[in-house]
């Protein structure tokens, strides 16, 4: 896992904020890192305030002095111009001829441009049904700084399904001798928004009972994962937070020893199933730290 990273960049700065974390990834998992500029048919005059790349002698031009940069700090990377089609496309397609098992994109901020490469890089990548997606805004990390994962976040709700995420956290532990911190989150009964929530609105005494009862179970479950990830020489403490989903696992990636989230997440009914609504979708559009994406398996 994690042997050959894709990293697609447009020619703008702000993409190049995926740089350090990709350095570092190559470093500390011994990683072959490739660099993807798609010279796109049709492609406005600018990008993101940047000059567009419309040629394939500038855009090979722009990725060698990238992988300039790169050497500097210790990472060889390959070179790819891929010309006309469409970007989000070009990206899974060589991303499964290269046989590629990360992509680490930017974001570009919010608006139009966020919502586009949710809809078309990270729903296309992830329903190829293998390939995680490493996403961060451009703000998460600059340039000249040096990244590092210290501590790991892995959300998990209990299900196998939200467990395909730990074998990718335990790699990165490995690779950067980072811990890991297991989170639950419990709702509460004001914070409950599932089927579950007119009648425990109605009944908020039995509800209550029944969510504490769910946060004991949740404390047990991660205390047995726990325990099994300490038997692979991983560092792990676990903790069942109470709350809205969404607000709770923001305010831990908010604490300074918390710099990157692992989750699990669907892949398979388009960009409503993806995104719309999903603790993913909504951690990703807020989260100041990267997030890593891994995608569910599905059922045979």
């Amino acid at each position: 896992m994690f042997r050959h990273m894709l990293v697609p960049l447009d020619g703008s700065r702000l993409a190049e904020a995926v740089l350090p974390v990709a350095a570092a990834f190559a470093r500390a998992l011994g990683a072959q890192v490739t660099l993807l500029h798609v010279v796109e048919s049709d492609a406005p005059a600018t990008v993101h305030g940047d000059v567009h790349l419309t040629q394939a002698a500038e855009a090979e031009a722009y990725l060698r002095g990238v992988t300039g940069w790169m050497a500097a700090q210790g990472v060889h990377a390959e070179r790819l111009v891929d010309q006309g089609g469409d970007g989000a496309a070009v990206i899974a397609s060589r991303a499964a001829s290269l046989e590629a098992d990360l992509i680490i994109l930017c974001t570009h901020g919010r608006g139009e441009v966020r919502a586009l490469l949710f809809g078309r890089v990270a729903e296309q990548v992830l329903a190829r049904g293998t390939i995680p997606v490493l996403l961060m805004a451009p703000t998460a990390v600059r340039r000249e700084e040096t990244f590092t994962v210290r501590r790991l976040l892995v959300s998990l709700d209990g299900s196998e399904m939200a467990e395909a995420a730990l074998p990718a956290a335990v790699v990165l532990a490995r690779g950067f001798g980072a811990g890991i911190l297991l989170v639950m989150v419990v709702p509460t009964v004001a914070t409950l928004t599932d089927d579950r929530a007119a009648a425990a609105r109605l009944m908020p005494t039995a509800g209550a009972a029944l969510l504490d009862a769910e946060a004991a179970e949740g404390a047990t479950y991660l205390e047995s994962v726990k325990t099994r990830l300490a038997r692979e020489g991983v560092t792990v403490s676990a903790a069942v937070e109470r709350g809205e989903p969404v607000h709770v696992l923001l305010d831990r990636l908010a604490r300074p020893d918390v710099d990157l989230i692992v989750m699990a997440t669907h892949g398979r009914s388009g960009v409503s199933a993806v995104w719309a609504g999903s603790v993913a979708s909504r951690i990703v559009t807020r989260a100041a730290h990267p997030v890593l994406l891994i995608r569910i398996p599905r059922a045979e």
